[in-house]
């Protein structure tokens, strides 16, 4: 039996992985009309969430400024050697990655004294948009405390902190300052512990018991209820400068244009703006002064090189002057005077050239192509040199040696005089050095917050709600292992549907009606009466038809009505069929068997008492027990269950209660009887071996195919057949029998 139930169970499987396999829109469509309230409700959930979020969210202001990185500009008259140091173009990546330096965004930190933090404490979640709403109404003014939570900011207050010093181990924890009378103020803890008292305008200074840095404090303005309480903290220098490095962005507009855009979120406008002028004057500043001690580099070289020179040329003079009063006054032929003069340019050159390589070689290595240039001079004009001086020795002896001293002579005047202009050349240069930066554009205050931007976040929860609706709605119907399709229980257990009932909309608002109305009365809610046009109703009229046809070989005229399961609409289908039966001027008995739990009396609005217990322990008579049902369609008799019995099955176990049945078939056309599950007790197989026809009320997508297996195997045992199936509370789909459930029940 386990291996049959397995193989109908893969069967089952089998059957609607083909089915799944063929995608059908209209049965899309009917899983999304069939949730529609669902997925309203999550779509309704998620925009209300959105708008929250897009009401409370702290606005956010975005500032922006320019800047232009110009090819280094050198200083008139400047050397060749701070040229080489001064004229290389400084990449833009290397201008991006310094003004994102520490040593810009510090510096805008010492400035703007971001180290201190201090803010307003505000009621959770909603305080700061009241706050927010309040400052935009009322100008220069404080709100009252709301539901009376004065230690609390609701707008308008304002608190400035020009110092805070406290012990090191104290930096990064959050400080209570309570705001008093006439400007007082306390200071607690993070443990509520007092820590010191003040006056606004005054410094508060405390030494703390086993701290060696003294607890200082400064408050310039507070604007605030007394009872407010606000957060201040002291952070440090890193943790501010990576605060601004998180929301500051720097990019280059354009490729090899050389402007820089710089921009900054935060949460104040006025603040974004101050941070954003101070970095960009900050990395101006940087820059002059980095051209200033090029040029003062530069001037302390030629500081050191001048005297050694102005020696070398009074040595130079001393020496040529001694020679000449020695030897008397010796002219020198044209020829000499030549050599003399292509002597000193050359050995001019070859120290101004020498002098540049040592000051390159301050930055760089030898193996630079800047220095390598400079040595192929050298030696070029070392080789020339070498020519000059091989001429020089086939001149006469004190030709020689006037043109030696007089060379040297010629030579260290000129350096000296070169040296001496490019000096006063630089001072002057220092004194107005212009850097490569300038700023295009500063910072102004934005007017409008870029996020959150609340018509997006609308437009965008909506659509997650829509899709989130849709997601849970096919996640249920697939998470259903209940069978949706009658073909599928025709095939496996060879039991035809008589009828297909589609869920009605009308009953359930009847039952809702009816549920808030706790007192017993009179009134009651069939279907088959309050609309009888509804397909529900029409669905119960094919039955009729197929029941007429049913009957022609039957042996009584006994209809058991049960189902496998509680809950499943068994008690509707037998209330509405007997009065469709009724309707056509038929004489019909129903019968509340369901000595357990039934209460079709309450549909029908009379008592339970004096019903189908007491017909059979014979404690009242047939008269008492039947309560004829008067309506504009028509009238049926009803037996309701009467008082529930200890022992309901041994009751209608009783020959009287087969004799009573056989008694009521002669005198109506047809009976139905209203029976307790088959899985739940066995009272529906002792009340079906009496009737004719035994129908098995089946809630679409509610039950298993091996829970109708079990409840037809149950029936087969005893004798009782299950001439049809009910498939009951489905949504038809135009796709045949592809049905989709509703979770009402109408019992």
């Amino acid at each position: 039996m386990t291996d049959q139930l397995n193989n109908n169970d893969q069967a089952l499987d089998n059957y609607q992985n083909q089915n799944n396999e063929k995608v059908d829109v209209r049965e899309l469509l009917g899983v999304l009309l069939d949730n529609k309230w669902l997925i309203i409700t999550v779509v309704i959930i998620a925009v209300i969430i959105g708008l929250a979020k897009a009401l409370l969210s702290t606005p956010i202001y975005k500032a922006d400024a320019m800047l232009q990185v110009e090819e280094s500009s050198q200083p008139l008259g400047a050397l060749e050697p701070m040229e080489a140091l001064l004229g290389a173009k400084v990449p833009i990546e290397a201008e991006i990655s310094i003004l994102k330096s520490r040593k810009v965004l510090g510096a805008a930190v010492k400035s703007l004294n971001m180290e201190i933090t201090a803010e307003a404490k505000y009621f959770p979640v909603l305080g700061q948009a009241v706050a927010r709403s309040f400052q935009l109404r009322n100008k220069d003014k404080i709100s009252s405390p709301l539901f009376g939570y004065s230690e609390n900011a609701w707008g308008g207050e304002e608190i400035k902190i020009e110092t805070f010093n406290v012990p090191f181990d104290w930096i990064g924890k959050p400080f209570i300052l309570i705001a008093g009378k006439k400007g007082l103020y306390k200071v607690f803890d993070e443990n509520n512990q007092f820590v010191a008292d003040g006056r606004v305008g005054y410094q508060v200074s405390k030494k703390i018991k086993g701290k060696d840095t003294e607890f200082r404090l400064f408050v310039s303005l507070l604007k605030a209820r007394p009872d407010t309480s606000f957060i201040v903290s002291r952070r440090s220098h890193m943790d501010a400068i990576e605060e601004i490095n998180e929301n500051f962005t720097v990019s280059e507009k354009g490729k090899g244009t050389g402007i820089i855009s710089i921009t900054l979120e935060s949460e104040s406008p006025d603040l974004a703006m101050k941070i954003l002028n101070e970095i960009a004057n900050i990395y101006v500043r940087l820059n002059v002064e980095q051209k200033s001690a090029e040029a003062q580099n530069t001037l302390e070289f030629l500081d050191k090189q001048l005297p050694m020179i102005k020696n070398q040329l009074d040595a130079a003079t001393t020496a040529l002057n001694e020679y000449r009063l020695q030897k008397g006054s010796v002219d020198l032929k044209i020829e000499t005077q030549g050599i003399l003069e292509g002597v000193v340019q050359k050995r001019t050159e070859m120290t101004l050239l020498q002098q540049k390589r040592d000051e390159l070689r301050r930055s760089f290595t030898s193996s630079h192509p800047s220095v390598v240039a400079i040595d192929k001079q050298i030696n070029r004009l070392d080789v020339q040199m070498r020519k000059d001086s091989k001429a020089i020795t086939e001149l006469p002896e004190t030709q020689q040696v006037i043109l030696r001293l007089s060379r040297d002579v010629q030579v260290n005047s000129e350096l000296y005089t070169t040296l001496l202009n490019h000096l006063q050349t630089i001072k002057v240069a220092k004194a107005g050095t212009v850097g490569d930066v300038r700023i295009i554009d500063h910072a102004v205050e934005p007017k409008l917050p870029i996020k959150p931007i609340k018509p997006l976040i609308v437009v965008v929860s909506f659509i997650l709600g829509v899709l989130l609706g849709v997601a849970i709605a096919f996640i249920r119907k697939a998470m259903r292992r209940g069978i949706e399709d009658p073909d599928i229980i025709e095939r496996h257990l060879n039991i035809p549907v008589y009828a297909t009932v589609p869920h009605s909309s009308f009953q359930k608002k009847s039952n809702k009606l009816q549920s808030k109305n706790k007192q017993f009365t009179n009134s009651f809610s069939i279907l088959a009466i309050d609309n009888n046009e509804d397909l529900a109703i029409e669905s119960l009229r094919s039955l009729r038809t197929t029941l007429h046809f049913a009957f022609l070989e039957a042996k009584n005229n006994i209809i058991m009505i049960t189902g496998p399961s509680p809950g499943i609409g068994k008690t509707f289908i037998s209330t509405n069929l007997a009065f469709v039966l009724a309707s056509s001027d038929k004489k019909i008995l129903l019968i509340d068997a369901d000595l357990r739990k039934g209460f079709i009396n309450k549909s029908l609005g009379v008592e339970r008492e004096n019903g189908l217990s007491g017909l059979i322990t014979q404690k009242i008579k047939t008269a008492d027990a039947i309560r004829t049902i008067e309506t504009p369609e028509g009238s049926i008799d009803f037996i309701p269950t009467g008082d529930l019995p200890p022992n309901p099955s041994e009751l209608l176990l009783h020959e009287r209660f087969a004799s009573l049945l056989e008694g009521f078939s002669k005198e109506y056309d047809q009976i139905i009887i209203d029976s307790p599950p088959v899985l739940a007790v066995t009272d529906a197989c002792i009340i079906g071996r009496l009737a004719s026809a035994t129908l098995m009320v089946i809630k679409s997508g509610e039950h298993t195919l091996r829970e109708l297996e079990q409840s037809a195997k149950r029936l087969k045992q005893n004798n009782v057949e299950v001439k049809g199936i009910v498939f009951n509370d489905v949504t038809l789909g135009t796709s045949g029998y592809s049905n989709y459930i509703y979770q009402y029940d109408y019992k």
